[in-house]
């Protein structure tokens, strides 16, 4: 009976860090914060700053890079804390003024991971988070979730498209009668 339910409780656990980790890697990595990152890249002011930031003493990068992600990580605590409270819409204008910061530190990390990599416990834990990502996703909970999903996505954009073609298109009856509406509202407001 222990057993029973230490392995429900152990499968319970790894569907919420699936979940988890699928809701950050997936929505707000792949869909917000990836290509604020990329835009970060891209920019001509920042290629300046990285080429300084090569020069900078190890010490000094894992100070701005500790500060940046403690203030990231905060902000993301406090917007779960106004979640929980009842201030949904703070906590996610919180929670999404946060992500062009994390996607700065990230850059950060990026461009000077080898100077980090110098201060062996920070490497230890960065290869620790790595090892536990990769156990998480060759769960099979994550792997059967991943399949879900991509199905999913199929769908929705075939049902988006099955509604773009019969409420969006020129030729719709909704499209002809939000026209007629509009029209008969243009010629009323010329009066």
């Amino acid at each position: 009976m222990l057993v029973l339910i230490k392995n429900k409780f152990m499968s319970l656990l790894q569907l919420l860090l699936v979940i988890i980790y699928i809701i950050f890697e997936e929505l707000i990595w792949e869909g917000i914060a990836k290509p604020i990152y990329e835009a970060i890249h891209s920019l001509k002011i920042l290629q300046n700053i990285e080429t300084k930031l090569q020069d900078v003493n190890p010490s000094v990068v894992l100070f701005i890079f500790t500060v940046l992600l403690i203030i990231v990580e905060a902000a993301g605590i406090y917007a779960g804390i106004l979640f929980v409270s009842g201030q949904v819409f703070l906590g996610l204008v919180l929670y999404i003024s946060k992500i062009p910061i994390a996607a700065f530190t990230f850059w950060i990390f990026r461009i000077t991971e080898d100077k980090l990599m110098q201060f062996k416990w920070f490497k230890y834990l960065y290869e620790k988070l790595m090892q536990a990502v990769d156990w998480l996703k060759r769960n099979n909970i994550y792997i059967k979730t991943i399949e879900q999903l991509k199905v999913l996505k199929i769908r929705i954009k075939e049902n988006f498209k099955v509604f773009k073609g019969k409420y969006l298109t020129n030729k719709s009856p909704f499209i002809t009668k939000v026209k007629s509406l509009y029209k008969i509202i243009k010629a009323t407001l010329n009066k």
